[in-house]
This record gives C-alpha cells, structure tokens and sequence, in this order.
C-alpha cells in the first residue's frame, strides 16, 4: 500500500525526534543514526525525549555538570557520569517540572527511561568511547503488577447496548451520536471482538477488510501486516457501518473509520469515544481502548487456556510478555480445575458400590 497511515505517521515521528535531537548534546547524534536500523521510529522518539530530560536534570541539578551546557557537555563528561548520578535522576523522575508543567512516573516509567539509559550508554561502551557502563549497575526498579481491568460479560454487553442505542446521553450527545452511532458502534465491536491495538484500528483502510473471510489485515507494531479474523458480530457492525454511512460518504480518504471532518479518525478521538460510553456503564472502572483489549485477551484466555494463541492474537512479539499480564488467570483457571475435579464420587451414588 502506497502511503498509509503508518508511512504518514513514520514521517512525523521522524521529523519530531531531529527537532529533539537539536535539544541534545551533539555527540547524540551518532547513537541516533548508529540504532536507526534496529528500532523503530516511535522507539527513537521515546529515546529522545527520555534523554532530553535525563540531560536537562544532569546540567540542571549535578552540581559537578552545572557549568555544562549542551554545546560543550560532550563524552568525556558522560563518561563521568556515575551509578548515583542515575539513581538520582530516577529518583528525581518520582515528581519534576519541564517546560511549565508538572510530571510523574511510577516505577515501570522509571524502568523504560533506565531502559533508554542502558542502551544508550551500551551503545557508546561498546564503540570503545566509554570506559564503562554505568547504566548496566543500576538496578531495575520494582514492578508491582497491576490487576488487569477488564469488562465482564454483562458489562460487555451493556456497553455496546449504550453504543448502540445511545442510552444515557445528553439531548446534545444524541443529537450527535446519530451522526456517529454506526461508527462508534463499528469501533468498539471491532476493538472488543478482536483486540486490536488503537493504533491498529485508527489505521485501517477500507481495502484491509475481507468479508468473504471475515478477516482483515493490520499493520502490527514494528510495520509487520498480518491477517487476522473477526467474528459474525464484528461482521455485522462493520458491514452496517460501511452501507449506511462509510461508503457513503465523499471523503478523500481510504481510511475506514472517518471523523466528522471526513478524515481518519484519530487515536485521541477514540480514546476519548470509548471513555464517553464507558462512563455511562461502568462508572467505577477507567475503561480505555487498550482496556477493551484485556477484555479480549481475558475472554480468550479463558476459552482457550493457551498463552501461545493469546500471544499471537494479541501480536505480542515475546509469549513471556502475555504470560507477565495473564499469570494471575493461569492460577485461576488451575484452581477451577482443581475445584471440579472428581476422583471418587459419593459412595451412595455409587451404583457399583458393595461395600457394608
């Protein structure tokens, strides 16, 4: 495909991350074109905005660095840097101000910025421009698991019923959800009966949809295409939007789910649709689309009982990813086995019994 959402995307990610790269040290320069064949553009994305805070906090607040700026902090400073310098930075990275604004990270941010940290000090270590790598000392903060929140099957179905029908919304939300009803109805069909990511639904073309097969093809994280299948209702969603509204339309795009102007969708406008519904249904749980997709991965877990086939249906590239998030489920379904297990029915039901 000729330019899709994803080469369009690809290209803006890229030209953020050389906007970045002039809020660097120079010397980062050659890390970037040094990964630039092994990682993806939204991965160097996240590598720059790590690193641009990691060095405003080192020229910032290491008393050692302060005379630094990004002109003439170079590798003989970085090399100076040491296992305190980092834990430190992670400390700092609890609660800090940037740019007028205020963030925090919980301890798995923590660990993908120590992740930044390690590959780029590795990077330098091993082309001999760094005489140690101090970012492999650091301990990895501890993770706490989260309990997956997922929908229940009558919560399920109280939300597409409210997607579909519109119940509970204002008289200015009803006015607009005749304009969108099929489309947002489409959308969490499709995220609940296939458990996409949102970046994989926003993208889709009308072309990837395959009704004589009940498949479609996404563009998996990493730019991988793959082929996956839904189910009769998604059919039915899908194909009710596409005659009553999408194909109807006069938009120049071949995106399959449009918004009000005409053009795709976009991520924000999703998340943003799934919690309007969300609310009116499950008012206690934070549902988002990346929630839908637990939901999923929960149901199919459940009927399956194979991590491998949750794996690949989720496009999880490493089973010990899903296995990390579904572990809590894996002992439950054991203790339900465990539970309905039978070795020796009551002796008075037994009809082959003789014992006095």
């Amino acid at each position: 495909m000729d330019e899709t959402y994803f080469d369009n995307r690809n290209k803006d990610v890229i030209l953020k991350i050389r906007e970045l790269r002039s809020e660097l040290p120079s010397f980062c320069n050659e890390f970037f074109i040094g990964v630039e064949s092994r990682t993806t553009p939204l991965t160097r994305l996240a590598y720059a905005y790590d690193l641009r805070i990691f060095f405003d906090y080192i020229l910032s607040y290491v008393r050692e660095f302060r005379s630094y700026t990004l002109d003439t902090f170079g590798l003989a400073e970085l090399d100076k840097i040491n296992q305190t310098h980092i834990e430190s930075f992670l400390e700092y990275l609890s609660f800090y101000r940037f740019n007028d604004k205020e963030y925090k990270n919980d301890e798995r941010a923590k660990a993908r910025k120590l992740s930044t940290l390690r590959s780029f000090f590795k990077y330098y270590f091993n082309k001999g421009k760094l005489t140690s790598n101090m970012a492999s000392k650091v301990p990895t903060p501890k993770i706490h698991d989260k309990e997956i929140v997922r929908l229940e099957g009558a919560e399920v179905s109280s939300l597409l019923n409210t997607v579909e029908n519109g119940q509970k919304l204002t008289d200015r939300q009803q006015a607009y959800h005749k304009k969108v009803g099929l489309r947002d109805l489409a959308i969490v069909t499709l995220l609940l009966g296939t458990g996409i990511r949102i970046s994989e639904c926003v993208g889709l073309d009308i072309e990837d949809l395959d009704f004589k097969n009940n498949s479609f093809t996404v563009t998996r994280k990493g730019g991988n295409r793959k082929i996956l299948y839904f189910p009769e209702e998604v059919s039915d969603a899908l194909r009710k939007y596409l005659e009553e509204d999408r194909l109807l339309s006069d938009a120049e795009t071949d995106a399959l789910f449009l918004s009000m102007q005409k053009k795709r969708i976009t991520v924000r406008a999703v998340e943003n649709l799934v919690k309007k519904y969300s609310k009116l249904t499950t008012p206690l749980k934070k549902i988002t689309p990346h929630k839908l997709r637990s939901t999923y991965g929960t149901n199919l877990y459940y009927r399956t009982n194979d991590i491998f086939v949750v794996a690949e249906a989720l496009g999880h590239r490493d089973v010990n990813t899903t296995k990390k998030h579904y572990a809590a489920m894996s002992e439950e379904i054991l203790r339900n086995a465990a539970e309905i297990t039978v070795l020796r029915e009551n002796a008075d039901k037994d009809p082959d019994n003789h014992s006095n």
